[in-house]
């Protein structure tokens, strides 16, 4: 077998491990799986475990190589399965001399290989010139994060937030539609605190801008999670340009102020509602999603309620909820729990109403017609990610399409021409 990736969590991990594949290959790995671990959730550590147990009772002779958030932050338990053969930390997963003693069977001293994250000021700016079996690319602009959210350990696993200076992305993005990608997705740990550590201080608004300038033959730019509370007026400019995809998710996590107070956010819920309403001023067809926690420590019935009311008062679309599980390290671990089937049930309540969201969003799009990039083939997604069926076109294509069908998992599209 050649190189085979394992990917848990965020956007920004899909596009990693397309540049750990490169890496180890460039180190003359083979026959080998790399599991890139996510460090959010505890159900998150869970599944990789899962996953690398699996992978080697599937692949009994391959080498088993675990890198990611979780095995920065939990180095030793991984390096203590039988299963794994070497723990690669987030400072160094990036880099093809990590994998050279594995490729080429030099012994080391000890197989966790994992440094002091807080330490690193550099951010890898690695070009790929394409992403496996996907019609868009995501772009790493940034990583790691400065903020200290009761209920998060993912700064301990990713390190300081540092920026990829805004020419490299740039010439980066264009490499990419060069290759035929008609869609770029900007990511990062914290992408909104963009640019403080470059020369020039700039801004995620004005990254965006310098790329919708100097990068004209870029269809579709999208931006993932975004702080609310750090949007620049810049990005509020750039959110006019119809290049830029009408679909923002928010890094909301509750819509109780007390519950924000805790979790330590830096806004509130009158602010989150001020910034999508500003928004939806400026383009009034934006659609927003929202990352969700339910049963965080101390949330009583009244202020989960008010998380509920949030999304139909900002009028959310796409929920990303998860009940609350106590991460070891972090202070909310320390505080009152919620009881975890309460938090449970509550996480079925707001997937729920978030499924009713949707459909009145896609149910709005009937006879509408749009411009959908197809992911696989016969599948795609409008403008406001909503997924589309659309039999007879492939991989790579933009088409425009006539709305005639909505089901519970999106809309049915009849082709009526290329886009591009």
């Amino acid at each position: 077998m050649a190189i085979e990736t394992l990917t848990f969590g965020c956007r920004l991990n899909a596009y990693e491990s397309e540049v750990m594949k490169t890496e180890a290959e460039k180190a003359g790995l083979d026959d080998a799986i790399i599991v890139n671990t996510c460090a959010v959730t505890s159900e998150a550590v869970r599944q990789a475990r899962q996953a690398i147990r699996k992978a080697r009772r599937d692949n009994p002779k391959a080498r088993i190589v675990v890198t990611g958030c979780a095995a920065q932050t939990e180095a030793r338990s991984f390096g203590d399965m039988a299963e794994v053969d070497l723990v690669i930390g987030n400072a160094d997963k990036l880099k093809a001399d990590s994998y050279a003693p594995m490729a080429f069977g030099v012994p080391l001293n000890d197989k966790v290989q994992v440094n002091d994250i807080m330490s690193v000021t550099e951010t890898a700016g690695h070009l790929i010139e394409g992403m496996d079996g996907r019609a868009r690319a995501f772009v790493q602009v940034q990583n790691g994060c400065d903020h200290r959210c009761t209920f998060c350990i993912i700064p301990f696993g990713r390190g300081p937030s540092r920026s990829v200076p805004m020419g490299q992305i740039v010439d980066q993005i264009n490499k990419l539609v060069a290759n035929g990608y008609r869609e770029v997705v900007l990511t990062g740990v914290d992408i909104t605190s963009y640019g403080p550590d470059l020369p020039g201080t700039p801004t995620l608004g004005k990254l965006v801008q310098q790329i919708l300038r100097h990068v004209p033959d870029l269809p579709r730019l999208r931006i993932s999670s975004i702080d609310s509370i750090e949007a620049d007026p810049a990005l509020y400019e750039a959110i006019t340009d119809p290049r830029l995809m009408p679909h923002l998710h928010l890094s909301l996590q509750s819509g109780d102020d007390m519950i924000l107070k805790r979790m330590k956010r830096r806004h509130s819920r009158a602010e989150a509602l001020e910034v999508v309403g500003k928004l939806r001023a400026l383009r009034p067809d934006m659609v927003f999603g929202a990352d969700i926690i339910a049963g965080f420590p101390t949330e009583t019935d009244a202020m989960f309620e008010n998380s509920l009311s949030f999304v139909t008062e900002a009028d959310l679309t796409y929920l990303h909820v998860f009940p609350y599980s106590p991460r070891p390290g972090t202070p909310a671990a320390r505080m009152p729990q919620v009881d975890r089937s309460l938090a449970k049930r509550r996480a079925a309540r707001l997937r729920a109403l978030g499924d009713v969201q949707f459909q009145k969003l896609a149910t709005t799009r009937l006879g509408a017609v749009e411009t959908v990039l197809v992911e696989t083939d016969g599948l795609g997604r409008q403008e406001h990610f909503i997924p589309v069926s659309i039999p007879g076109h492939h991989q790579g294509e933009l088409v425009s399409a006539r709305i005639v069908g909505v089901t519970p998992d999106g809309l049915i599209g009849e082709a009526l021409r290329s886009a591009a």
